[in-house]
Parts: C-alpha cells; sequence; structure tokens
C-alpha cells in the first residue's frame, strides 16, 4: 500500500555528504518510497556518494553561499520543465576550527557566514525555486529540538538554528496556499557534520541516557519525519518545527541522571 502517495514525485535534496547525513536517510526512505529525486550537492566527493547510492539520479554542484548558484540550478530545471513537489533543505555550516569560544566572543564573519549558508540558503531556495513548484509542495529543513538551551559546545549555531525556525514561519506565510513550509527539530544525533563539533561525544552520551527509552534518536527515525512532512498525508501542517527527540526535553530532571550528577 502505498500510504505516502510519494511515487513519481519529483523532489529536490540539498546536503547530502555522506552515509551519515540526515538527508541521506531522507533520500533513502524517498527513494523506496518511488519518488524521483534530484540532488544538489557542493563537492564533487558528494557527487560520488550520489552516483554510488542513487545511480540515475540527476545530481548538480551548487554552492549556496553563492545567490547565482541556487538560481543557476533552478533555471535549468525550468529549463526541462521539472515541477517540484518538494524540496530538503538540510544544511548547516559552522567554523569552529579555533575550537568553541564563549558566546560574547564570537567572530563577526563566522557567525553572518554561519546564517548565510545554514539559514539564508533556505530562503533564498524558496525564493528562486518557488516559480517551479506544484500546488500542494512541501519545503522541509532540519533544525534542532530546542534553541533555548545555551550548550557550550554547540557554539553559536543554536541562535542560527532559531533565525531558521522563525524563517519557517514567515516562509510558510508569504509562500501562502502554494507551498507548506516545515522543519524537523532534531535531538543529539551521530553524523558526521555532529562529529566535527568540539567536545559533542559527552552530550550525545547525556542525551542517551535523557531519552524517555534509555537509547539514543536515531538518524532514521529524523528522516522519516522528514518524509512524511512531504508528503500529502501531512497537508494540515505547515510553519511548525516538529520535535523528534524521543523524550529527552520532558525528561532532563531523570532520577537516575540527578543521582549521577550530585554524587
Amino acid at each position: 500500500m502505498d500510504f505516502l502517495k510519494l511515487t513519481g514525485k519529483k523532489i529536490v535534496i540539498f546536503g547530502v555528504a555522506n552515509r551519515k547525513s540526515v538527508a541521506f536517510h531522507i533520500a533513502k526512505i524517498l527513494q523506496e518510497a518511488g519518488a524521483e529525486l534530484i540532488f544538489s550537492v557542493l563537492l564533487e566527493e558528494h557527487k560520488k556518494v550520489i552516483d554510488k547510492f542513487f545511480p540515475g539520479s540527476q545530481v548538480f554542484k551548487c554552492d549556496l553561499s553563492k545567490e547565482s548558484e541556487i538560481g543557476s540550478l533552478a533555471s535549468e530545471l525550468k529549463k526541462q520543465n521539472i515541477k517540484l513537489n518538494g524540496i530538503v533543505h538540510s544544511v548547516a555550516f559552522a567554523n569552529f576550527s579555533e575550537g568553541i569560544k564563549p558566546f560574547h566572543q564570537v567572530k563577526k564573519q563566522d557567525f553572518l557566514q554561519a546564517v548565510d549558508i545554514s539559514c539564508f540558503s533556505l530562503i533564498e531556495i524558496a525564493g528562486q525555486f518557488n516559480n517551479i513548484m506544484e500546488e500542494n509542495a512541501s519545503i522541509v529543513t532540519i533544525s534542532i529540538s530546542t534553541t533555548r538551551m545555551a550548550a557550550e559546545n554547540y557554539g553559536y549555531m543554536a541562535p542560527i538554528k532559531a533565525a531558521l525556525d522563525s524563517s519557517v514561519v514567515f516562509l510558510a506565510k508569504s509562500l501562502g496556499k502554494k507551498i507548506r513550509v516545515n522543519a524537523v527539530g532534531a535531538s543529539l544525533l551521530k553524523t558526521s557534520s555532529s562529529a566535527g563539533i568540539p567536545g559533542y561525544i559527552e552530550p550525545y552520551l547525556f542525551a542517551e541516557k535523557v531519552t524517555l527509552r534509555k537509547e539514543a534518536l536515531k538518524t532514521e527515525e529524523v528522516a522519516n519525519t522528514a518524509v512524511f512532512l512531504l508528503s500529502t498525508k501531512s497537508s494540515g501542517i505547515t510553519a511548525q518545527t516538529l520535535i523528534v527527540d524521543a523524550g529527552m526535553s520532558v525528561n532532563y530532571f531523570d532520577k537516575e541522571v540527578v543521582k549521577a550528577a550530585v554524587k
């Protein structure tokens, strides 16, 4: 039974870097559902991943920090008379080459670069691709489960994800009846991107202890939610950030964790 009715739906995916990427898992589920996938990647090595695991799919190189390249990709798809049913934006970047610094010491250049790639790229994509999207199309971006938790190791990315969440609301409003826009707010995951965050492993292990099931959130679980939001089965959902955290946000005072912390 084709419950999600994604067979033949044309979906552009931004953000596949390797097999651990959230975007990769989303793509695999969409592939199994029969969707027609189009990929946008940054590097040649990312293109090789697509060629290996999604043979026959169109793949384009596009630097999301350059508005002209986003526009060129949209123009190319328009030339091919492609009308999109969905867009996946699973992109984030922060320069942690100097390690994690106190928030008040964040460099303006690094902060604005992260906003540009991690947040404004979604706005630019929505603007450039709007005219080649079908009625009732869906845009989904990947956010985080809370932007109100001041975790030192996440650096300045939480405020940027807060801007992303707010952008989802404003895009959903401005795109109106034609396109739904949502985010999946994921708690800590084991991805290659997270591996690049200094001191990430201990918070990841803590998050596992705080989930209600005492088991870490799986990337596939986040991907499943994103695919649902891409389908018309979620037609009543727009301008939302759906939290996927295995109950972590309600369980910070888990008695076992508290006991271990105050010993």
